[in-house]
């Protein structure tokens, strides 16, 4: 249902942006022949994105854990997953992905640029310094490490939303994430999993995991989702694509 979401989302922002553009001017190429025929395209792309905004969300539930990530988010309603194969052994790519910047992904700063409205904001994972390592100024920020077993795996949580007035405690533990089940709330977690893929190479994945303590927030955070899904997307796939980069150019 999220991806329909996000299609259904997307077909209904082209048809608002096409009809809006033709009710000022027909757009006679595209078989718009009146200002009439821009109004009801218009009014249907409204219509479409608030369906793909509104479908519900289904719940997967992880039966047998087998990753950090599935102990701390083993039920959630949204997610993505990545994956790439990096010509390196598990110890330098994990090194690489201690260490990757900003700067080294590519449109990371763009994409985060547009997520946040070009708002100028404090430091964070969507205004990160460019030589700083990337997790470093996601733990230091907003995030907090729930586990890592270096070489193997890494896992990050923060909060995505809550009630209005919620802070985070300072001396938050991954216990007290783990345990968050209270009405109002949407903790979300990201995994770096390393695994061997023979020959000397690594296969390096990542996995994103939101879940809705209720369906309040879950519809809340439905069209939200499938509006910022494809450029998180790209981002974790270049960010994947930046650790590869960084690990097969780093000396045996």
């Amino acid at each position: 249902m999220n991806l329909i979401g996000t299609i259904l989302v997307y077909i209904g922002l082209l048809a608002m942006f096409i009809g809006g553009v033709s009710i000022v001017r027909p757009l006679t190429f595209l078989n718009i022949w009146s200002r009439f025929q821009g109004v009801m395209l218009f009014v249907g792309g409204v219509l479409v994105f608030l369906i793909g905004a509104k479908l519900p969300a289904k719940e997967l539930r992880v039966e047998t854990p087998a990753t950090h990530l599935d102990e701390f988010v083993p039920a959630y309603q949204f997610g993505e997953f990545h994956s790439i194969r990096i010509r390196a052994p598990r110890e330098r790519v994990y090194a690489a992905l201690r260490q990757v910047t900003a700067d080294e992904i590519t449109l990371f700063r763009a994409l985060t640029w547009i997520r946040r409205f070009g708002r100028p904001i404090p430091e964070s994972i969507l205004n990160a310094p460019g030589d700083k390592p990337l997790l470093d100024v996601a733990q230091q920020t907003s995030f907090l490490k729930l586990a890592e077993e270096p070489g193997r795996e890494i896992v990050l949580g923060t909060l995505v939303a809550a009630p209005k007035g919620t802070q985070r405690k300072k001396d938050s533990t991954p216990e007290d994430f783990k345990a968050l089940q209270a009405p109002g709330f949407a903790p979300a977690a990201i995994n770096f999993r390393l695994e061997d893929a023979g020959g000397g190479e690594t296969l390096l994945t990542t996995e994103t995991r939101v879940y809705a303590t209720d369906a309040s927030v879950g519809k809340k955070f439905a069209g939200y989702w499938r509006v910022i899904y494809p450029g998180s997307a790209l981002i974790r796939v270049m960010w994947l694509r930046a650790i590869r980069h960084r690990a097969e150019q780093m000396p045996s």
